[in-house]
This record gives C-alpha cells, sequence and structure tokens, in this order.
C-alpha cells in the first residue's frame, strides 16, 4: 500500500486520512512508528520517526524521518516529508460550523524511489457531536516525473472516544491512479488510540483494499510534551 500510495500514508496516524486539529501552542506529538503493506506480491516496511510542533497559534509544523525497505531491498533512507498545518475554521458550540485546515505537504526524494519532489495540497474538516467526531476531506498531488501521473487523494474517518484514553475508528480512504496504467486505490481501514500514562499513547490500525488485493497495518508509540 505503501508502494502504491506512498504520498498519503498515515497522514493523521494512526490513519491515512489527516484531521484538522494542529498539534497546541508550544507542544510536540512525537509519533514513534512502523508502518507494514503488502501489495501485488511486493511487501514494504517502514520505520521512523514523526515529529510535530505547535510553532504558533493554529499553526503546526511536521517533519517525518523515516527508514524503508520492501522485497529484496535492504534497509535504506526513505522519502522525507515537510508540511505546515493551517487551522482556518473552528467549530462553535450550538452552529453547524466546522474546524477546518490546509496541510500543504511535501515529499523529498531522499530515498530510492522518485528523483522528483511530490507536493500534496489537501483541505481536511471535522464535525464532533459527544463522543463521536467524523472528520475528512482530500485534495490534489502534483507528481511529476516520466510516466507519472497527477491526481486526487480523499478519505474520511469516524470515530468514538469509547472511554477516557481508549478511541476505536472506521476509515474509508483512496486516490487516483499514480502512474500511466495503474488504478485507483479504495481501502477501508480500523484503528485505535490508547492512552497509556503519562506523555505515552499506542496508535495501531489494520487495512484492506476494496479494488485491489492489499493489507496495511501500522503501529505507534507517541509522546505529547
Amino acid at each position: 500500500m505503501l508502494i502504491a500510495m506512498p504520498a498519503a500514508a498515515w497522514a493523521g496516524p494512526p490513519f491515512v486520512t489527516d484531521d484538522p486539529e494542529p498539534t497546541e501552542l508550544h507542544k510536540w506529538e512525537i509519533y514513534n512508528f512502523a508502518g507494514f503493506s503488502r501489495a501485488d506480491g511486493v511487501s514494504a516496511l517502514d520505520t521512523g520517526v514523526d515529529l510535530n510542533y505547535g510553532a504558533v497559534k493554529d499553526v503546526q509544523l511536521t517533519v517525518v524521518l523515516p527508514l524503508h525497505t520492501e522485497t529484496g531491498q535492504p534497509l535504506d533512507v526513505g522519502d522525507v516529508q515537510m508540511a505546515a498545518k493551517f487551522k482556518l475554521l473552528h467549530q462553535k458550540p450550538g452552529t453547524a460550523s466546522v474546524d477546518l485546515t490546509f496541510f500543504p505537504r511535501v515529499f523529498l526524494p531522499t530515498g530510492r524511489g522518485s528523483r522528483r519532489a511530490q507536493v500534496v495540497l489537501p483541505v481536511w474538516v471535522q464535525r464532533d457531536a459527544g463522543k463521536w467526531s467524523v472528520f475528512g476531506g482530500g485534495g490534489y498531488t502534483l507528481n511529476p516525473g516520466a510516466g507519472n501521473r497527477d491526481y486526487w487523494v480523499r478519505g474520511v474517518v469516524l470515530t468514538r472516544q469509547v472511554r477516557d484514553g481508549f478511541q476505536l475508528g472506521i476509515e474509508y480512504f483512496g486516490q487516483g491512479a499514480t502512474a500511466d496504467g495503474e488504478r485507483r486505490v479504495d481501502g477501508i481501514n480500523l484503528g485505535t488510540v490508547i492512552h497509556i500514562a503519562g506523555p505515552y499513547s499506542l496508535l495501531a490500525s489494520f487495512g484492506q483494499g476494496l479494488n485491489r488485493p492489499q493489507t496495511i497495518a501500522y503501529t505507534a508509540l507517541k509522546l505529547d510534551f
């Protein structure tokens, strides 16, 4: 799955779809993650650190530093991601308003894959109702290179806070074809966030393709401080 849609992989841990909530002002969210995928007979593993900092009010800065390996290949540096999340709208009690953010993301070609930078330009929205939340959206990906195609990404997640420190969610995600001769991708994903103690939380998800055989899995130890 990571090979098929690298630009969308776990944008909002533990989901592929992102949420519109930036990291709190002058706070850190750090995800020490590992993600597995299998598609078209190829298995891949990505591991690394996802750093998020609340630089100013309603603005989050993100850097993802991954290592990558796949079937028949040694462990190597993956494509570094740099992003900034700008929250433009806030929910207001008693109204139909939503949270809304613009979250542009750049993939720098530091790994063995693309030799050209990718740029993702998504908008994400969220609405909360008691213990339930729904968020989603999508955007356009600039994917330069011979034989490549620009494409759209999309997704929606429904979550419930089952009890304090324990959240469950279900997700639909998808994207258009990334290259000539490829098909679009659609999938479904189940995820959870469990607060362990203090600054530590455990995140995990497992997903399957809907229109092609593929499996994805993700886990991370999150630190908040």
